[in-house]
């Protein structure tokens, strides 16, 4: 970023002059005139106006040439504590709306600091020769970048013990003036500001309102979706703590009663559709049921299958499914589930390796958001069904049985060398099994002797046994 010189005889010496000696900003917002500071000309930017807006408070931040949110203090966690591991790890805690943006506000600060770089300060009172170097070395030189923790797979770390995958303590600095960081950079200044907006007005919004602020800048929606959870990991809060919200997803039924946001719910009567489980789970409280375990199931058609035969009712339990992939309300609330009501976790999915690769997200978390797996993982969750074991023991027909591909039998191999797959002899007796055989079953078909299979003999048996 060049900044011009201010003019002779003003600018940032003598009476114009915007640093104080605490080494806070006066910030001017008004457009920029022949006497401009460095700060005004930077208000004018289209880039660096997200800046300056969240900065407008005059909040204060340590300077510096990189702004690293969260901080160690709040943002790690030291994996010595629990006597597993001397390295260090990256652990997110729910925060308020104040503590975010003022953290937000801090760091913003420190870019704008190290912008405006010691040089570009104090170019009023040197030479224009002076001026004109130090606009040529964009304020200072030291330029501006976000440090930010790294999601990669080699900083993944999968502890035994807490039966989960975690985040190590590595970050990774994302500057402005490199080509290959510039536009990342720009996302993460444009999130922060958005984030700051919601909670300065204490609203919540979902991932695709964020998107739709500025489709033009985010292009598509799994950058921002990404860039959403840098931002997350380098504040050291829960995803939900930004005030951004997936979309509702996951539905549960069942003998279960609690309230959301002051409304009582009772999922026995919510009919085949279930109960849509809220984006935002904090709203959710009181949770009270006489079920014996919580049926967590892969599919939205064995989720209606249990729901309008009433399964709750003979074995009386609690269904909840997130219709495939594990959105995050969904594994939020069967956390809260297994915590509050203290029953165990059942799951039923399908016998493929992705049926498999679903469950141990439930349970020991996922790799792209294992900075936050304390909150989004429900440990002990036994593997009910299908089985691989189970096509032959329940006599499944031949035509119901699919081939795998080539891309299925990587996966298995693949999952079977997963470390929390190797800590579960019995997940590895059954994937071996899958893969030795190269053959995968869906839920359906268990339908082959009749729509009501599941819940008439197949589940009444898989729990006695």
């Amino acid at each position: 970023v060049k900044v011009p010189p201010p003019p002779p005889g003003g600018g940032a010496s003598g009476k114009s002059k915007k640093r104080k000696a605490d080494g806070d900003l006066n910030l001017n917002l008004t457009h920029p005139g022949p006497s401009a500071t460095p700060f005004e000309i930077l208000a004018t930017l289209p880039f660096l106006s997200a800046l300056v807006s969240l900065t407008k408070d005059g909040a204060g931040g340590a300077g510096g040439g990189s702004a690293s949110l969260g901080g160690a203090g709040a943002g790690s966690a030291g994996a010595s504590a629990h006597g597993m591991t001397s390295e260090t790890i990256r652990e997110v805690v729910d925060k308020g709306p104040d503590d975010i943006r003022l953290e937000i506000e801090a760091a913003v600060l420190a870019v704008v600091k190290s912008i405006l770089g010691n040089q570009a300060i104090q170019a009023g009172t040197d030479a224009a020769a002076s001026g004109e170097q130090a606009a040529a070395s964009g304020g200072g030189g030291s330029g501006f970048a976000y440090m930010v923790p790294s999601r990669g797979n080699a900083n993944q770390l999968y502890i035994p013990e807490l039966d989960r995958i975690v985040l190590r303590d590595k970050v990774t600095p994302r500057p402005f003036g490199q080509v290959g960081t510039v536009r990342k950079c720009a996302l993460t200044t444009r999130v922060l500001q958005l984030i700051h907006e919601l909670c300065l007005k204490r609203i919540h919004v979902t991932k695709r309102d964020l998107f739709y602020t500025d489709v033009k800048l985010f292009v598509d929606q799994r950058d921002s979706d990404n860039i959403l959870d840098d931002v997350s990991c380098m504040l050291g809060c829960t995803r939900s703590s930004l005030h951004v919200v997936a979309s509702e997803k996951g539905v549960v039924v069942g003998r279960l009663r609690f309230e959301e946001d002051g409304d009582a719910i009772d999922c026995t009567k919510m009919g085949v559709g279930g109960k849509a489980i809220p984006p935002n789970v904090d709203k959710v409280s009181k949770m009270e049921s006489d079920a014996l375990f919580i049926l967590l199931v892969e599919k939205d058609a064995a989720f209606m299958r249990l729901a309008e035969d009433r399964f709750y009712n003979k074995y009386p339990c609690v269904i909840v499914t997130a219709k495939g992939q594990p959105d995050v309300a969904t594994r939020l609330f069967l956390r809260k589930l297994r915590r509050d009501l203290c029953i165990p976790v059942l799951a039923l999915v399908d016998s493929d390796p992705y049926g498999l690769k679903i469950l141990s997200v439930y349970s020991s978390g996922s790799k792209n958001m294992s900075y936050d797996s304390f909150n989004l993982t429900t440990p002990d969750i036994k593997w009910l069904g299908v089985l691989p074991s189970d096509l032959d023991a329940f006599n499944i027909p031949e035509q119901c049985r699919l081939k795998m591909t080539d891309a299925d039998i990587k996966t298995g191999q693949d999952l079977l060398k997963e470390d929390f797959v190797q800590a579960r002899p019995e997940w590895v007796k059954e994937l071996q099994l899958m893969v030795k055989r190269k053959v995968k079953a869906e839920i359906q078909a268990l339908s082959s002797f009749g729509f009501q299979y599941l819940t008439e003999v197949y589940l009444p048996r898989k729990l006695k046994e």
